[in-house]
């Protein structure tokens, strides 16, 4: 700028010089004259001066009487106090705790399957039957023999009771019979395992081995899976610093996008041991599945109401500033006349945050006028035109 002011200068010093022939600065500097030289630059020094000061008085009257001069454009909204509710964002998948794979008791042939996948079955529903190997007939004769031992204990006992016989053959008969029951019992047991029953009500999620197939209890002899689509629930980790607001009871907003759907549900429990490893502990929401469109492992989105401030000011994260001091700042807008006004800095402590809104704490008072659009083109203290009021910080 200094350089512009110097050539536009010397340019008016050599026009109003037309009268009267004055040595040129380049004559001067070929002259080689050292005092000569000083001299001519004392001069054009003194007139550069002169003509910076009219040039200043010349745009002081120019802003005066300019009534189109530019001016920030700017839009502002009112601070006000509203509800703000904070919400932590989280992802879980759905999951169950009746979801098992049924495994067969005994060896044996798998003889029979009463059911198929997609069947609804009842607790205690037969669902398959394995070859007992002979167990059946072993019980009929071992409950022969204890008809028997009661037969002869009763009549022993009778006996006993009028003093007739020795009281070696009574307690010899009820021993016999306490083992013949006991015997027939046990077969019925192990009779009773040869019959594969459902655990709990739900749907046959699969139908794993097929008559015919010879099985045995242990891993890889899993003859279906079971699942109840009724019971379920979202698990997911929440960081230990929301441990005091996420409770049991708390109410979630439950999204599954890819149903496209959402429900509204509680936490049914909060864990009370927090994962060192990461720092979390675990939190379960209960799922209603009336309609059994939610499955085991759906991805979930949960929204958990964790903070609420009834009397809020919410403004633009995109508005705020931060000077070198490290502090934040927005501009308000002051002696407002005819839609302009003053840009002032406001400095202002925020707290939570929720999408792109944030809320102030300190530094604005409801219904101060922040500048929104423009806020990073004008300075303290600049006049500013307002072209819109915005309704809120939303």
């Amino acid at each position: 700028m200094r350089k512009i002011y110097s050539l536009f200068a010397i340019t008016l010093l050599l026009a109003s010089c037309g009268g009267k022939k004055e040595q040129s600065v380049q004559d001067v500097v070929a002259s080689n004259d050292l005092a000569k030289i000083r001299e001519k630059k004392a001069s054009v020094e003194d007139k550069i001066q002169t003509l910076t000061e009219d040039i200043k008085l010349l745009n002081s009257k120019i802003s005066e009487l300019d009534t189109n001069k530019k001016v920030p454009l700017i839009t502002v909204l009112s601070a006000k106090e509203e509800v703000f509710n904070h919400y932590l964002e989280l992802q879980g998948n759905v999951q169950t705790k009746q979801n098992v794979l049924i495994y067969p008791e005994m060896p044996g042939q798998l003889v029979r399957i009463y059911v198929k996948e997609g069947q609804q079955v009842r607790k205690g529903q037969a669902l398959a039957k394995i070859d007992d190997g002979g167990l059946s007939n072993q019980l009929a004769q071992v409950e022969t023999q204890a008809a028997l031992a009661e037969t002869t204990y009763k009549r022993q006992k009778r006996l006993w009771e009028q003093k007739i016989g020795s009281e070696i053959q009574y307690l010899q008969a009820k021993t016999n019979y306490e083992a013949q029951t006991n015997a027939v019992n046990q077969l019925r047991r192990q009779l009773a395992k040869s019959v594969i029953t459902a655990p709990f009500s739900g749907v046959i999620d699969d139908v794993i081995k097929e008559q015919g197939t010879v099985v045995a209890p242990g891993m890889g002899s899993e003859v279906f899976r079971i699942v109840n689509l009724k019971d379920m629930y979202i698990e997911t980790d929440v960081p230990e610093s929301y441990i005091t607001s996420i409770k049991k009871g708390k109410a979630v907003e439950v999204e599954f996008p890819v149903l496209g759907e959402k429900i509204t549900s509680k936490i049914r429990q909060a864990g009370n041991f927090i994962n060192p490893a990461n720092r979390t502990f675990k939190v379960e929401v209960g799922v209603p599945n009336t309609d059994g469109k939610i499955k085991p492992n759906l991805t979930a989105k949960l929204k958990i109401n964790d903070y609420s401030n009834e009397n809020a000011i919410l403004i633009p994260q995109s508005i705020i500033s931060e000077n070198a001091n490290g502090e934040q700042y927005i501009y308000v807008v002051e002696n407002i006349k005819d839609e302009v006004g003053t840009a002032k800095q406001a400095i202002i402590s925020t707290g939570k945050t929720q999408g792109d809104i944030i809320e102030v704490l300190s530094g604005v008072e409801s219904g101060v006028k922040i500048i929104d659009e423009g806020a990073r083109s004008v300075k303290n203290g600049q006049e500013v035109k307002i072209l819109t009021v915005s309704q809120d910080a939303k």
